[in-house]
């Protein structure tokens, strides 16, 4: 029973990178064919749409992050600990990841129709880039009280 406990613990340090990239590359792909749409109908202003659709690979730089600040010696004390901030801010930065790929090909096809809106466009992104920062401070600061 305690090989699988800190087998657990194990999953939660390496869960928010490899979950984090999950969602930065289905994020990152949803707003990329959203972009490449959007070349093939506008006649300039391309690197607007393909830097948007990058956001989401934020997702993966938290993710490392945490791995490294829950990187540590695995016990059967601090397994259970390890595995919720881990997969917790793994599956965090993967939803926001996947719904901030949403948000920026809404803003690509809004800023394809109507150029002067790209800026404005961009806050629904960013506010869902908050929600993944909160997962991502509080995945630190938990990580900080872990034995």
């Amino acid at each position: 029973m305690n090989e699988f406990i800190i087998l657990l613990g194990w999953i939660g340090i390496y869960a928010p990178v490899s979950l984090g990239a999950i969602g930065s590359a289905l994020g990152c792909k949803i707003a990329g064919q959203a972009a490449i749409g959007a070349m093939l109908e506008v006649k300039g202003g391309y690197g607007r749409f393909v830097g948007l659709s990058a956001l989401p690979s934020s997702m993966s730089i938290y993710g490392i992050v945490v791995l490294f600040s829950l990187n540590r010696l695995v016990t059967v004390d601090n397994a259970a600990g390890l595995f919720s901030i881990g997969v917790g801010s793994g599956l965090a930065f993967l939803l926001s990841a996947i719904y901030q790929g949403q948000a920026c090909a809404s803003a690509i096809a809004g800023a394809k129709a109507k150029p002067e809106i790209f800026g404005l466009s961009l806050a629904p992104a960013a506010i869902i880039e908050g929600f993944a920062v909160f997962a991502f401070v509080f995945a630190l600061v938990a990580a900080g009280s872990l034995p």
